[in-house]
């Protein structure tokens, strides 16, 4: 302490007022006990608990060994000032924010900062009135109380965090099984057929998505192939998909909507417009969704090479023929579940050994490149083209590679699923 701080008296007004919400543990820290007994005496007449140490170095080790939410330390000691035991002090680990109070008669703007920045939080200069000082330890315990506040709603939002992480991880694991389950819906991908091959992709945007493709058998010599896609992403959707699949599976003839048995006891195609519409009176009768779904149903005679389609709001199929450009089928048609008694209407085409036909979804043409182009039809006849010999599954592979080339992103913005169907011919 200098001789001028020796001969700065601290002065104190009487001030009786205590807060019963006290003790805060105060830690008065000084080279000159007159002035700690002075400090400490007036700080436990207003109910503090009160820790005293004679230098910077004492009071750092009080502060590693106990909780100190307080502090008033001189300014000028001997070995280490004040502002040396401030920023020693701030570079403890502590739980618990300490507001530190630096006393001096110093009183210079460059002064005041040298203490503030050394990480004190408040600057008192000598004499200290007991009001001034009693003022100053007020808003430091407001502070405290802040303080203590954030860091209880922390621990509160930490909690929170914490539940919804293992929520979220439990949400996580459920959707993955989702995606499982919805993928099992497309069984095998790749199927070789006496009559040709039909290849099948489906890849979700995110877990599960409202994209499906299939084929189901009808009998011996026809067979099913459709694509269709569920308004909107996410588990509503997948779960509207899946109960589509069970309308069109072949694993269950009988509750398949695309097929009826005859008197005989075999399966036939219905058309595929009665199909839809049929499905469209179901779906605004019975499933009470706001969800709809566009679809490409297509019905092939495998004898014959007829393949009776519907399309009803769906991307149009596509038909490949040897030495002939990639044709447009379908005219466009409205989606399934906007309004009622929608008029759907079939079309035929005759298939030749070697045609190609592709059902796709709109993931595919809708997908754009970084500038915000979208693939188009064009871009997907194009591709289609370049690939005319791949075998079939490879195409599809290549496909998904070029997507991701395009878009420049490994998980697609929408869904995108695929169907294709080479055509042999008839069996011999």
């Amino acid at each position: 302490m200098t001789v001028a701080e020796q001969s700065s008296p601290i002065g104190w007004d009487d001030v009786s007022d205590t807060n019963p919400a006290l003790p805060q543990r105060v830690l008065v820290v000084d080279d000159s006990k007159m002035q700690r007994r002075l400090l400490t005496a007036n700080l436990r007449k207003w109910g503090y608990e009160v820790l005293e140490a004679a230098s910077g170095q004492e009071g750092l080790a009080i502060c590693q060994e106990q909780d100190v939410s307080l502090i008033l330390s001189d300014w000028v000691m001997p070995e280490m000032s004040g502002p040396e035991f401030c920023r020693a002090f701030r570079e403890l680990a502590q739980d618990n924010y300490g507001y530190f109070i630096l006393l001096t008669s110093k009183g210079s703007s460059d002064e005041v900062a040298q203490g503030l920045n050394s990480g004190a939080d408040d600057f008192l200069t000598k004499p200290v009135s007991s009001g001034e000082l009693r003022a100053r330890l007020r808003a430091g315990e407001r502070v405290l109380k802040m303080q203590a506040a954030l860091i209880d709603k922390n621990e509160i939002v930490n909690s929170t965090l914490k539940r919804i992480e293992t929520l979220y991880d439990a949400l996580n694991h459920d959707l993955s099984e989702a995606r499982h389950l919805q993928q099992s819906l497309v069984r095998e991908t790749d199927i070789t057929i006496p009559e040709g091959r039909i290849g099948l992709n489906l890849t979700p945007s995110g877990h599960v998505g409202g994209d499906l493709v299939g084929k189901f058998r009808i009998n011996p010599h026809s067979v099913g192939l459709f694509s269709l896609d569920v308004s909107g992403h996410g588990v509503t959707s997948a779960l509207m998909t899946a109960r589509l699949a069970g309308y069109l599976s072949g694993l269950s003839p009988s509750q398949n909507m695309a097929i009826r048995q005859v008197g005989s006891g075999e399966f036939i195609a219905r058309d595929p417009a009665d199909t839809v519409s049929d499905l469209n009176e179901l779906l605004l009768r019975e499933l009470e969704t706001e969800h709809y779904f566009t679809i490409a149903l297509c019905i092939v005679d495998l004898k014959t090479g007829e393949m009776h389609s519907v399309q009803a709001g769906h991307p149009h199929p596509v038909l490949q023929r040897q030495g002939e450009n990639a044709q447009l089928l379908g005219e466009g048609g409205m989606p399934v579940g906007l309004i009622p008694q929608a008029p759907f209407t079939s079309f035929k085409v005759q298939l030749q050994p070697g045609d190609r036909v592709v059902l796709h979804s709109d993931g595919i043409t809708e997908a754009e490149d970084p500038q915000g182009n979208m693939f188009e039809e064009e871009g997907f006849l194009s591709f289609l083209e370049d690939t005319r010999y791949a075998e079939n599954h490879d195409l599809l592979n290549q496909l998904l590679t070029k997507l991701r080339t395009y878009t420049r992103k490994d998980e697609f913005d929408d869904d995108v699923s695929a169907l294709i169907f080479d055509y042999h011919g008839p069996a011999t």
